[in-house]
């Protein structure tokens, strides 16, 4: 693939997501979640890559990931996902493309913004109705946040600077549940 031009750089934060073409199914069943993450925990370490925070949707993704090492960031999603997708095709017995064009990213340039987006990410099967807590949802590395599965995809020491405990974390994210029921409530009170 053609470079975009990026200068991804060493130390920064980044939001990287993307979702299925025509919006479809990325993520057939329970299996293609549980592969796409094995290939991240092949794949991140070798391309100098922490993941800090993520959430695999039935059909699309969102990785928020600190560049360690060089600039690799690009690398590491196209052999994640390049890889992911021959898996997937073979699998559902089709050919081409799964996703919408290339991933899309963001630099997360200011530390709020770091927290919001860790919320968001871990709210995401929540606002999406398709569990009622974030709990539920097994795709995601909430539960590592909030000390209740022991993953490896985790930045424990970003955790830790940021939230005296795991209890903590889970009332943060669970503020943000309650800001969202506000939003919901007074919508039709907002005109635009």
């Amino acid at each position: 693939m053609p470079n975009r031009g990026e200068q991804f750089a060493e130390g920064n934060y980044y939001h990287v997501y993307n979702r299925g073409a025509g919006r479809n199914l990325l993520f057939f069943g329970q299996d293609n979640y549980e592969y796409c993450l094995r290939l991240v925990k092949r794949y991140h370490e070798r391309y100098g890559i922490t993941v800090v925070a993520y959430c695999l949707m039935p059909n699309h993704y969102h990785f928020l990931l600190r560049l360690d090492a060089g600039q690799r960031l690009s690398q590491f999603i196209n052999v994640l996902f390049n890889a992911y997708v021959q898996a997937a095709n073979r699998q559902q017995n089709r050919s081409g493309t799964l996703f919408e064009g290339r991933f899309r990213h963001v630099r997360v340039d200011r530390e709020e913004y770091l927290l919001q987006l860790c919320r968001y990410i871990h709210l995401n099967p929540v606002n999406a109705r398709l569990v009622s807590c974030p709990d539920d949802w097994l795709y995601s590395n909430y539960l590592e946040w909030v000390g209740k599965r022991a993953g490896t995809l985790k930045d424990q020491n970003l955790i830790r600077a940021y939230f005296a405990s795991p209890e903590e974390y889970a009332k943060f994210v669970n503020d943000g549940r309650d800001e969202i029921r506000t939003a919901e409530r007074i919508q039709r009170y907002v005109w635009d």
